[in-house]
């Protein structure tokens, strides 16, 4: 057994991972860092993506503090023209590779240990005496780190279509697969059965349009309809100004006047801050997945949508849903997107002694996050305090988390506030993109200080509504 001694062991180098990293170097001139991750490149769950992927939201909101991912680009062709980029997943998997080569391991301050594993679950006695072991997957070398601190990068358990494994059965002579396998299909089927109404669902749907497969020949299976958020609204750029704040200015509205949670969901549709992908259909699932207009058009030319609840089984003839049934032949192809993309949603705290464990504190967000919680851990003293800036946001996996979610993201918001130091590290961190925003106005803008004052005037009625509706829930 070899023996290490650090600062930090952070427990995987995807997303999460390499942000908290990379601020702690920010926030430090002599931290030591030890990275251990089962993969053999940084990028977490990038690595098992389905080649077509990108980013939901703008590239500005993600990757590491320290290096630009999206360059300021704008798309200037297809659906999500005019708006930021959004990088593809093997761009993100060579730009997390660039920040390991490049930026962690000259620092002289980051030893990076790939195809490595953490033997068993971190517990309770590790956090204590901050004794951590991990295996290296081909050699079978062992490790024993002592660390300060232990950082599970890995918490939130993201999951992919291809190392999903769907909670239906299906016959052996069923042609099913995973995203992933979608590029190698080398002969037209007779038609395509997309399995899942989230994110995943919505690329594979979109991939194959873009690819010209006949919409008709498209069955789109949903367990439930989701709201949509509109990426036009989420641009951290002058130039989109009134449709992010405003945006926000209107959800606070709305939030402030409706009566009950249905009204609210109604006002929100009304107002443009949720989408939906039809007008007849009430969605009842929310998962924050993100969409441009043009996206949500090319969507709707899919007519054949089937909303029979969850599959149960898929036989070489017959769909069976738990609400009914649908046919299918052995000449289609069955597409798995019902993988979610976090798959743990238990709250704990963040900061717990030794042990540090990244969630989301801001709404979607979980790389800002991430740089958000290492440097509070770097900034401030005891547990207690650190927790006070860290509330977690919780991940939406319904119409009621999104109360949730927004009543927490508003509180850190108002306590961030409240605290120069914050506000400071806000203004000058590139992963927030909102705060130049406001911090830009000019006296003389008459307009957007409308907005922010329509913003301001709202954002403590909204708060109280949340409150009650979240209330009435419990």
């Amino acid at each position: 057994m070899k023996t290490l001694k650090t600062d930090y062991l952070i427990i995987g180098s995807g997303a999460v991972g390499m942000a908290f990293a990379d601020e702690l170097l920010l926030q430090s001139d002599d931290t030591d860092i030890i990275i251990v991750d089962r993969f053999a490149k940084p990028g977490g769950h990038w690595n098992n993506a389905y080649p077509f992927v990108t980013l939901h939201q703008p590239s500005q909101f993600y990757g590491v503090s320290s290096k630009e991912l999206s360059q300021g680009l704008r798309d200037q062709v297809g659906l999500n023209k005019g708006l930021g980029d959004l990088a593809s997943g093997s761009a993100i998997l060579a730009y997390f590779d660039d920040v390991m080569r490049h930026t962690f391991l000259p620092s002289g301050r980051v030893r990076y240990f790939p195809l490595c594993s953490v033997e068993g679950e971190i517990d309770s006695a590790q956090t204590q005496n901050g004794l951590v072991e991990f295996r290296h997957c081909l050699n079978g070398d062992i490790y024993q780190v002592q660390a300060e601190k232990i950082v599970d990068a890995t918490y939130l358990k993201t999951t992919v279509p291809s190392t999903h494994t769907p909670n239906f059965t299906y016959d052996e002579d069923v042609r099913f697969m995973p995203l992933n396998d979608v590029p190698k299909i080398d002969t037209p089927p007779e038609g395509f059965v997309v399995i899942g109404g989230g994110k995943t669902g919505i690329d594979c749907v979109l991939f194959l349009l873009e690819n010209h497969v006949d919409p008709d020949k498209i069955t789109w299976v949903k367990s439930r309809d989701g709201w949509l958020l509109n990426r036009e609204n989420t641009q951290p750029s002058e130039d989109f100004f009134f449709n992010t704040m405003e945006a926000q200015a209107a959800q606070f509205e709305a939030i402030a006047a409706a009566t009950d949670k249905d009204n609210m969901f109604d006002r929100l549709n009304e107002c443009g801050y949720f989408l939906r992908f039809d007008p007849e259909v009430r969605p009842t699932m929310f998962h924050g997945a993100t969409v441009s207009p043009l996206e949500l058009e090319e969507l709707r030319r899919v007519k054949n949508v089937v909303r029979l609840g969850r599959i149960e089984h898929i036989s070489s003839d017959t769909i069976t849903l738990n609400k009914g049934a649908i046919p299918t032949s052995p000449q289609h192809i069955h597409l798995d997107c019902s993988a979610s993309a976090i798959s743990n949603l238990e709250i704990k705290p963040i900061f717990n002694g030794r042990l540090i464990t990244p969630q989301t504190v801001r709404s979607y967000q979980p790389v800002f996050s991430a740089a958000f919680i290492a440097m509070v851990e770097s900034s401030y003293g005891e547990d207690a305090e650190k927790n006070k800036f860290c509330g977690v946001v919780p991940l939406p996996n319904g119409e009621d988390d999104f109360m949730r979610l927004t009543a927490a993201f508003m509180m850190n918001q108002y306590t961030w506030g409240q605290t120069p130091l914050i506000r400071d590290w806000l203004f000058n961190n590139r992963l927030d993109g909102f705060s130049r925003m406001v911090a830009g106005i000019k006296p003389e803008d008459a307009e957007k200080k409308a907005v922010m004052k329509r913003l301001k005037h709202n954002a403590m009625p909204a708060a109280m509504k949340l409150n009650q509706l979240i209330a009435a829930l419990d």
